[in-house]
This record gives structure tokens, C-alpha cells and sequence, in this order.
């Protein structure tokens, strides 16, 4: 048979995909012809198609000696070339084919491929624009250069792109998969849920669009499905690193705190780094903790990523906090887009807009409310911004009302909410996030108002150059170099509620303590519990007979290990008893049943600590290093009860042994408590929102510090 016959047949093969026959026939019309360039180029396409990509460069070679300006063989050989991991290679190689054949849509988008995956983003855009201005309906390099927007943190854009190859082609699933991981950026958690379940229907067992469904569903908040998802994803992949990590945050969401650290500790990946920091925490496992704390602060050290609320319940130190947070930001902000708000206004009123993604039954809506409500309509007008999901809560209502104007921008682009601040012209943009989770970052990003400031929700510096100031007091606050904001400082920069009312006292047997004996109490969250500390609570106890250590009840696994601590410091372990929960009105009145509130280091009681002041309860802190450990310091400065602040640890455990055994000078520290009660800033609420509204005016008209 003669061998245009031959390689006509062997082609017919080719394209119906009986690859081994192809090949046969390819190799008799060699046999026949060595010189015969389609079979030698095609012959290498095949080799490269079962992944002998030597074989296959060196057939394409031949080839290309026989036809030195062939096109697709060049784009070939590129396309090989970038699977054996030689890029700059490939991007030889298809500039070759496009130098044969120029503005060339495929070699366009393969060469866009290759600039992307060396992270030289500008280019690999413009490249796909490129292959899209000479071929406008390509819609695989549509769905790459929505991939390169993405990377470039362009995720509106990114979704346009992505809409335009799904109009081109509506049964792509990846672009389904991409349009739906952009719409996670953008947290719009439901249309992104949409947009993988559309792909699902295409690519019914695809791994990764398993595992960013279970995201969506996380973001949604119904972290059961998203967990059922994960574990589908690791059924057709137990190793999968993305699936274990995202798993390990569902299960910490549903406090199963073990599970959760297995997870992690399988995923192994620098991600699970964090998740595994902050399980250990709050499995009070600390043999785990000690080992991972020099591990954290040699990857901050080197630039590398740890959550920055994790970090505050290792550490202290500032630098390293600041420094971490450094980290975050620029990894995730690269580069900073266009501000929309560039000039100052001239409204009669200030235009003061609070955001928060903790507008329901949380601490900062609890403590923020009642300054919202007294401030002063003549000279603010005050917006509120809700970034979460309504909870249906009697904080949130409450809340909302507090407001002039409320937008419930749960499930907006971040920066659709910028645009909605910029017309309204805000002035003063005040975050209640910095580093929690759901934070406001991707809007504070754009700069819709002339001053941002973050204030109350995160105890550190965001880091952010788009934050200019950060709300504080001198005592959490003393250092200016542990910040990047400018400080903007209060007499007390904790607000609360003063309108909490205050259940009945129940008795001591109602609430499992015995009725006599000495009850020291921490109410804080079980992670915030370090070794150092429940070893000073354990001596306390051995030297108080008949003494108790009244703790928030925590999951049994965490239970267990604070009672084999106890155990092993020589305290029975039914001398730890533990709180259940409880309607806050009857939260407030237990803790009159308690004698001395235990603070915790390196992370201080918060909204915690207040809870307890508030209740009558006096508070033994130590003053610590950094914002986080300082705070219960500054409250009690703003009660002048400074004698409940410890310098050191031998101080403070020595403070709580002599007022345990003085009844006398702790009635008195609770009388002095209940005075201050109704005349300290701390709970006069009022006088606090007189002082902040001036420091809003200062920072307006000031540069420096404010």
C-alpha cells in the first residue's frame, strides 16, 4: 500500500483514538519513507498522548529537521516541553510557532499557560487577550484569563471572563468550577454553590469541585454538608491536601477540635499550619503547644503564613504579631487597588460607617451597640454595615435599629460594598473585624472613605496601609512600633453595655460549687488556658483548702485533659468544676457565686472580663507584653483598681494566694468595685461615645497622631 494511503488510514485512527494501531501504520509509512513528515511529527503526538514525552520530543525534533517552519510541530514540541517542566523551553517554542504563525489564538492561550504558572501574570494576560482579540469567542483562553484574574486578585473581572466563554460554551465544566471559585472570593457563597453543582452535573466525580462545593457550603455557614462534601472528596482521595486542610476547618467550626486536628496533622501542608495551631489550643493539648510555638515563630520569622488570631494565643510579642500580620497582608494584597475615595468631604453631619461580619449574637455586637445608639445625631450621621448573614438574634435587631442606615450586604462583592460606601461619601470608615473570621479586608482594600480605623474586634495592628488609624487606649497600646496604624487613643477603648440586666443570684448548689470554700473562677474560652497559667491555678488550690477553680464547660476530650492536669499537679480532679451554658442574664448573676475572677496570658478576658467586672466580681489580671494581654489591665485602670494588676507571674499568683486568704480586703475590693461600677468610663457608655466622636473629629482634620 502506498504511503499516502498509509498515513491517511493511520490519521483516521488517530483522530478516533486507536492510538496503537495509529502508531503501526505511522511506523510503516516510516519504514516506507523516513522523510515523511506528518507521520514523524504525528507519530511523536502520539507518544506525547501516552505521556512518553522523551519519545515524543524526539520524534517532533525529527520532524522539525525534515520541516523547519512548521507551525503546529513547533507548537507541539512547546506543548511537551511544558509538561516535562522545562518552561522557558516552551515559551521558546511557541513563540517560534508564532513567529510561522502569528497572533495564532492556541499558540496565544498555550504560551498564556506557561506565563501563568511562572507567576508572570501581567504577561499571561495580556497574552490571552491576545489569542481572544484575534479569535473573540476562544472560550478556553476566556475561562484561563478569568484563572490569571484571579491570581492578580481581580476576581469581579475574573467572573466576567468566565460568564463570557460559559455564553460560548455552556457545558464547560471548568469554567463552571472558576466562575464558582471566583464567586468564593467574592463571597457569594450561594451563587458559588450553584456554579459547582453545575459542574458537578458535568463532571459528576471531579475531586476538586467536590472540595470547593464543601467551601461554598462552608461559607454558607451549614458546615454538616460542607463536611459531607470533604469526606466525598477523600473518598476518591484520602491524601487530598485541600480536602483534609478545608475539613479540618469544618470540624473546628463544630467544635470536634480532635477530628479537626487529625485533619490537619494528615493534610500536613503549610495552610494546616494554623488549623493545627489553633485545635492544639483548643484542645488545651500543650506537650503540642510547646513544640508548635518556636515552629510559629520561625515561620513568621520567615515570611511565611500564620492566621494572626492564632498567633495572639501563642505570643506576646509584638513585633512578631506585627510581622505576622505583615505576612497575611501582602500575600494577600500584592498590590493595593485604586482608591475609590481620594479627597476629604464637607458634610454638615461626619458620615461614620461601622462594618462588621459579626452583626448578631456575638461579643462586638453585645459591646458595641449601646455606643451606637448614644451617639450624637446633631454632629454624626451613623451607618452600619452587616458582611454576615442575619441570625435572627435580639442583638442583631437591636443593632440594626441602633443605626440611621443599615445595609445587609451579606453575600455583596466587596467591592460593590465599597461602591455603596463611596456614594454615600462616608468620612470615617470604622472595621470591627481586622484579623477574625469574615474579615473586611477585600473592602477596606479599596478605600471608599477618606479615613479608615479599625477598632475593637482584633486585640493588634491589622497591618494594612489602607487601615490609618487603629482605636486603642495607652495601656493596650504603649508601644507605637507594634502597629502600623497611627494610634487613636481613648481613656478606655473597650465600650459596653450598660444596660445588661443582671439575673437572680442562684445558689451555689444550683450551680454545682460547694457551698463553702473559696471559688476562683475563669470564664474565658478553654484555649486561652496555657500550662503556666493552670499551673499557678493548681498551687493556688493546694494552698487553699477547700478552694475550687470554676471554669466554662468545655468539649469532653478538652475536659479530660484539664482533669489529668489537674490530677497530675496532685489536685483532685473534682475540684475543677465546670459551667454550662446559660442565658446571659443568668451568665452575669453566677458570677456572684465566685470570690476572685483568674485572668489568662498571653491572651487576656475581653468581653469576658467585663462580664465579670460588670457582674461585681472582682478580676486578678497580669499586665502582659502585647495588646491581647493587656486588655483586663486597662480595665481595671479605667475602675482605679490597680492593685487586681500583677506585674509578673510570681505577682500575680502571689496577689491571688493573699487575697484568697483576706476576706476583709476582698470585700472592700467589691465594694470599691460596685462604686466605680456606676462612675467609671468603663461602663459609662455615654462618656465613652463623647470621647470617641472627638477622636473621630481629630483624625479627620490630623496627620499625626491622633
Amino acid at each position: 500500500m502506498n504511503t499516502g494511503i498509509l498515513r491517511e488510514k493511520a490519521i483516521a485512527l488517530h483522530r478516533s483514538g486507536q492510538l496503537a494501531e495509529a502508531m503501526r501504520l505511522y511506523r510503516d509509512v516510516l519504514a516506507q519513507d523516513p522523510r515523511d513528515f506528518p507521520a514523524r511529527h504525528l507519530l511523536g503526538v502520539i507518544h506525547a498522548q501516552q505521556g512518553k514525552n522523551e519519545d515524543a520530543l524526539r520524534e517532533i525534533d525529527a520532524a522539525l529537521a525534515l520541516k523547519p517552519d512548521d507551525a503546529e510541530a513547533h507548537l507541539n514540541r512547546a506543548n511537551v516541553l511544558k509538561v516535562m517542566g522545562r518552561p522557558e523551553e516552551a515559551l521558546a517554542g511557541y513563540a517560534r510557532a508564532l513567529d510561522v504563525k502569528p497572533d495564532w489564538p492556541q499558540a496565544l492561550n498555550n504560551r498564556g499557560t506557561v506565563l501563568r504558572d511562572l507567576g508572570r501574570y501581567p504577561e499571561a494576560l495580556d497574552t490571552y487577550d491576545r489569542a481572544l482579540a484575534a479569535q473573540p469567542g476562544y472560550a478556553e483562553a476566556l475561562n484561563n484569563r478569568g484563572i490569571v484574574l484571579q491570581d492578580l486578585k481581580r476576581p469581579g473581572e475574573a467572573l466576567a471572563s468566565y460568564d463570557e466563554a460559559l455564553r460560548r460554551a455552556p457545558t464547560f465544566a471548568a469554567a463552571f468550577n472558576n466562575r464558582g471559585s471566583a464567586l468564593l472570593e467574592l463571597r457569594r457563597f450561594a451563587d458559588a454553590l450553584s456554579c459547582f453543582e453545575r459542574a458537578l452535573a458535568l463532571r459528576p466525580a471531579d475531586i476538586e469541585v467536590i472540595n470547593n462545593r464543601g467551601n461554598a457550603l462552608q461559607g454558607l455557614a451549614r458546615y454538616d454538608e460542607a463536611l459531607a462534601a470533604y469526606d466525598q472528596a477523600l473518598a476518591l482521595n484520602p491524601d487530598h491536601v485541600s480536602a483534609l486542610n478545608n475539613r479540618g476547618s469544618a470540624l473546628q467550626q463544630l467544635k470536634r477540635h480532635e477530628e479537626a486536628l487529625s485533619s490537619f496533622e494528615k493534610a500536613g501542608s503549610p495552610e494546616a499550619f494554623g488549623g493545627t495551631a489553633m485545635a492544639t489550643l483548643n484542645l488545651c493539648d500543650w506537650d503540642r503547644v510547646e513544640k508548635i510555638a518556636p515552629e510559629m515563630e520561625r515561620r513568621i520569622k520567615a515570611g511565611g503564613i500564620v492566621p494572626p488570631w492564632v498567633l495572639l494565643g501563642y505570643s506576646g510579642d509584638g513585633a512578631l504579631q506585627r510581622q505576622c500580620a505583615v505576612n497575611v497582608i501582602q500575600n494577600r494584597f500584592p498590590q493595593a487597588p485604586p482608591p475609590l475615595a481620594v479627597a476629604p468631604y464637607r458634610h454638615d453631619r461626619i458620615r461614620l460607617a461601622y462594618i462588621s461580619s459579626d452583626v448578631g449574637h456575638h461579643p462586638v455586637a453585645t459591646h458595641i451597640v449601646q455606643l451606637i445608639e448614644t451617639h450624637d445625631r446633631d454632629r454624626f450621621e451613623v451607618i452600619g454595615v452587616g458582611t454576615n448573614a442575619d441570625d435572627g438574634s435580639a442583638q442583631r435587631k437591636r443593632l440594626v435599629a441602633a443605626f440611621d442606615r443599615f445595609i445587609d450586604a451579606h453575600g455583596q462583592a466587596p467591592f460593590a460594598i465599597a461602591q455603596q460606601l463611596r456614594a454615600l461619601e462616608v468620612d470615617i470608615l470604622v472595621d470591627l473585624n481586622g484579623h477574625t473570621r469574615d474579615d473586611n479586608f477585600d473592602v477596606l482594600s479599596h478605600r471608599s472613605a477618606p479615613v479608615q480605623a479599625g477598632f475593637l474586634g482584633y486585640a493588634g495592628t491589622t497591618a494594612a496601609p489602607f487601615v490609618d488609624f487603629m482605636i486603642a487606649d495607652a495601656i493596650v497600646a504603649p508601644d507605637a512600633s507594634a502597629f502600623s496604624e497611627r494610634l487613636a487613643l481613648l481613656s478606655c477603648y473597650f465600650p459596653n453595655d450598660s444596660s445588661r440586666a443582671i439575673g437572680p443570684t442562684p445558689s451555689r448548689t444550683a450551680a454545682g460549687l460547694p457551698e463553702d470554700g473559696f471559688v476562683f473562677c475563669c470564664f474565658n474560652a478553654n484555649w486561652k488556658i496555657t500550662r503556666p497559667v493552670f499551673t499557678i491555678w493548681m498551687r493556688l488550690l493546694a494552698q487553699v483548702p477547700g478552694s475550687v477553680l470554676w471554669l466554662k464547660q468545655p468539649g469532653e476530650k478538652v475536659k479530660a485533659n484539664l482533669l489529668a492536669a489537674a490530677e497530675g499537679s496532685g489536685i483532685d480532679p473534682s475540684r475543677l468544676v465546670f459551667a454550662g451554658p446559660a442565658a446571659l442574664s443568668q451568665h452575669l448573676a453566677r458570677h456572684q457565686l465566685a470570690d476572685l475572677f483568674l485572668d489568662t496570658m498571653p491572651y487576656n478576658a475581653h468581653a469576658t472580663g467585663c462580664d465579670a467586672l460588670w457582674a461585681g466580681l472582682p478580676l486578678l489580671t497580669q499586665r502582659g507584653t502585647a495588646f491581647a494581654g493587656r486588655v483586663c489591665a486597662s480595665l481595671l485602670t479605667a475602675l482605679e483598681l490597680p492593685g487586681l494588676i500583677a506585674e509578673t507571674a510570681a505577682g500575680y499568683e502571689a496577689a491571688a494566694l493573699d487575697l484568697a486568704r483576706d476576706p476583709v480586703r476582698l470585700k472592700n475590693l467589691r465594694t470599691r468595685l460596685a462604686e466605680k461600677r456606676t462612675t467609671s468610663v468603663l461602663f459609662d457608655t455615654p462618656r465613652l461615645t463623647r470621647e470617641i466622636e472627638a477622636l473621630y473629629q481629630r483624625m479627620l482634620t490630623s496627620p499625626a497622631r491622633a
